[in-house]
C-alpha cells in the first residue's frame, strides 16, 4: 500500500513538472485610486489672508511646539498628505530677505533626491500677491513648495508632503490631482 502511494505521488510530481520556461515577471501593481469630485470652499478665518481650498481637505492649526498663529496644515486625509502653511508678519527688510532665503534653502534641501527643481514666478499685482513656486521632480520628500508675499508686511510659505515613502511613480497621480488644488489656492489667494 505504501509503495502504491509513493509511486502515485512520484508520478504526480513528474507529471506536474513542466519544462515550459516562458516565465515573465509581472509589473508591480498599485491600488486603484478613486479621486473625489472637485469642489471648493473659501478659507476666511481670523488670519490676514483668504483663499479657496478643496472640500475634501481639512484645515487645522499647526499644533507642533513653536508653531505661531496662522500656521496651518491643510490635510488631505484620503491621500495621506499635508500642505503645511507658515505665516509670518514682516517687521523689517532684513527679516523679509531672511524669509525669502529660508524658503529657497528649504526647497533646495531636496536636491539630494530630486532630479530637478524648477522655480516659477508668481505675480498677481492687482492683488499684491508675489512669490516663487518650486516644482521638485524625482523621489524627493516634497514635490511642491512656494512662498507668497505682499513685499511689505505679509509672508506665507507652503510645502506639500505625503506621509509615505517618496516614490514618484506611485504618488504621481495623486500629486497631479492635489497640485491642481494648490495651484487654485495660489490663484485665489488674497491678503486682507
Amino acid at each position: 500500500m505504501k509503495l502504491i502511494i509513493v509511486l502515485g505521488l512520484s508520478l504526480l510530481v513528474v507529471a506536474s513538472c513542466n519544462n515550459n520556461h516562458d516565465y515573465a515577471p509581472k509589473p508591480r501593481g498599485y491600488f486603484r485610486i478613486v479621486f473625489p469630485k472637485k469642489a471648493y470652499q473659501q478659507y476666511n478665518e481670523s488670519c490676514p489672508f483668504t483663499f479657496v481650498y478643496p472640500k475634501y481637505a481639512v484645515i487645522e492649526p499647526d499644533r507642533k511646539p513653536g508653531a505661531k498663529p496662522c500656521w496651518l496644515n491643510m490635510q488631505f486625509p484620503q491621500f495621506n498628505g499635508t500642505l503645511h502653511l507658515s505665516y509670518e508678519h514682516i517687521l523689517s527688510a532684513k527679516e523679509f530677505n531672511a524669509l525669502i532665503e529660508d524658503a529657497h534653502k528649504l526647497s533646495f534641501k531636496h536636491t539630494v533626491k530630486a532630479t530637478g527643481i524648477d522655480e516659477g514666478v508668481i505675480s498677481y499685482p492687482e492683488k499684491k500677491v508675489y512669490g516663487i513656486y518650486y516644482t521638485i521632480d524625482g523621489n524627493a520628500a516634497s514635490s511642491v513648495q512656494f512662498y507668497l508675499t505682499d513685499s511689505t508686511k505679509n509672508y506665507i510659505r507652503g510645502a506639500l508632503y505625503f506621509n509615505n515613502v517618496p516614490r514618484l511613480d506611485s504618488i504621481q497621480p495623486v500629486l497631479t490631482f492635489v497640485k491642481q488644488d494648490v495651484d487654485l489656492m495660489i490663484k485665489s489667494f488674497r491678503w486682507k
